[in-house]
């Protein structure tokens, strides 16, 4: 007997007509599903793959589901972080519904990079999610549910970048208030104690590891980015030298500035940033590129710019428009190392983050040789010395047996390989 159900979704992905919704999510036994590695969900989470993408489905309650999406949905026109909302379903069979969405490749959880990764993986993670919270409050979005198995990490260029994957307790307000950040940040301390004390009992963090003290430099460095990018700043009327600074440095965190609220007082002047959203160096560099790369990769490729025109200007004897000094780089520097890197290599890391580790790899090599090696040099070394050990991130499933991910966390200590091209 065929199942009654209703589907949602967006343009652009399967339609998902071939799976089984008239069953309860915990009893599929689909040749779709696969194990992948996750964190810790109070709801039934399982993964399925069409071709070269991984689609999450999260079994909940109706209105959860919708407004999930909605949520997600309006997240992602914001241009904010968040896991790629693709649909919801809902069936006449059982009084549940599913919410799907799609898996984030090269995205990374927690476990798996405190098990991998060295001691400093602590501050980029931390500076991570203190970026993420940030920016939705600067949305004017309470979160309700920071913690580390809600969120999923990607290198980016010697830093990491938060994404939200759940966003079921999440509420957009008019104005966020600063009860209710300091209510968000106390969950998101207690529940990122909770997080590293269990990784402590698994042995994956050194003994002497203190997640309380953790947990309040999270707090320690939000209130710190919250200040730089929100306090007003009185500036005597001769200094106005000092707005051009503050915009800058904003810009230097990786922000931009929509405004400012300027009121005179004599001769002081009261100035208060509006921010537009993070990805100052992002939005930049697509500008002059095309590019879609992450906020710190933007940062690195656009030096690199920089340093080629700088190059050819040297070459040539006269300035090189900045317009050409893009296009040329793009053409002759970034596309040819992209295209060098082997297929079977290519889910490792993404092409920025190889671009970027080139970089700092040819940086290395000139160093110990004592003269400039050449791109082609530091990519082919990089290439046989480096990238050919480091693990493939872009899908990471697990490898034992039928995806199982029943509102639990995923083992930490079971491996986990590539999935998909």
């Amino acid at each position: 007997m065929t199942a009654t159900f209703n589907l949602v979704a967006r343009g652009g992905h399967p339609d998902f007509l071939d799976l089984p919704w008239g069953e309860p999510l915990s009893e599929w036994n689909h040749p779709r599903l696969v194990k992948m590695a996750h964190g810790m969900s109070r709801h039934i989470v399982r993964f399925v793959r069409y071709d070269d993408r991984v689609y999450a489905l999260k079994e909940t309650d109706e209105p959860l589901a919708r407004g999930e999406y909605e949520m997600l949905r309006e997240l992602r026109e914001e241009h904010l972080p968040v896991v790629e909302p693709v649909g919801y379903v809902t069936t006449a069979a059982h009084d549940r519904a599913m919410l799907i969405t799609r898996y984030l490749d090269f995205s990374l959880p927690y476990w798996y990079l405190f098990g991998r990764e060295e001691m400093s993986l602590t501050d980029k993670l931390l500076d991570a999610a203190v970026v993420l919270l940030v920016r939705l409050h600067l949305e004017n979005v309470f979160w309700g549910d920071c913690s580390l198995s809600n969120v999923l990490f990607r290198r980016d260029a010697g830093a990491m970048m938060a994404y939200l994957v759940d966003a079921e307790t999440s509420e957009r307000r008019a104005t966020i208030s600063d009860g209710m950040r300091r209510h968000d940040l106390s969950i998101a301390e207690e529940n990122l104690i909770g997080g590293l004390l269990e990784l402590q009992e698994q042995g994956r963090v050194a003994a002497g590891f203190d997640p309380m003290a953790v947990a309040r430099d999270l707090i320690d460095r939000y209130d710190r980015l919250w200040d730089e990018l929100t306090r007003p700043e009185e500036i005597k009327d001769g200094e106005r030298w000092r707005i051009e600074k503050r915009i800058r440095h904003i810009n230097d965190l990786g922000f931009d500035v929509e405004e400012l609220s300027i009121s005179s007082s004599g001769d002081q002047l009261l100035i208060k940033p509006i921010l537009i959203e993070e990805g100052h160096h992002a939005r930049e560099l697509r500008r002059r590129t095309g590019l879609e790369v992450q906020e710190n990769q933007a940062r690195r490729l656009l030096a690199d710019i920089s340093s080629h025109r700088a190059w050819l200007e040297r070459k040539s004897g006269r300035q090189t428009p900045a317009a050409v000094a893009a296009a040329r780089w793009l053409a002759d520097v970034y596309e040819p190392v992209v295209e060098s890197i082997p297929a079977d290599l290519a889910p490792k890391l993404e092409a920025a983050e190889v671009f970027h580790h080139v970089l700092e790899h040819r940086y290395y090599l000139s160093e110990r040789a004592g003269y400039g090696v050449s791109h082609a040099e530091a990519l082919a070394d990089y290439i046989r010395n480096e990238l050919t050990r480091q693990p493939a991130e872009r899908q990471l499933q697990l490898e034992t047996g039928p995806d199982d991910s029943l509102g639990t966390e995923a083992d930490p200590d079971e491996p986990v390989t590539p999935g998909g091209a």
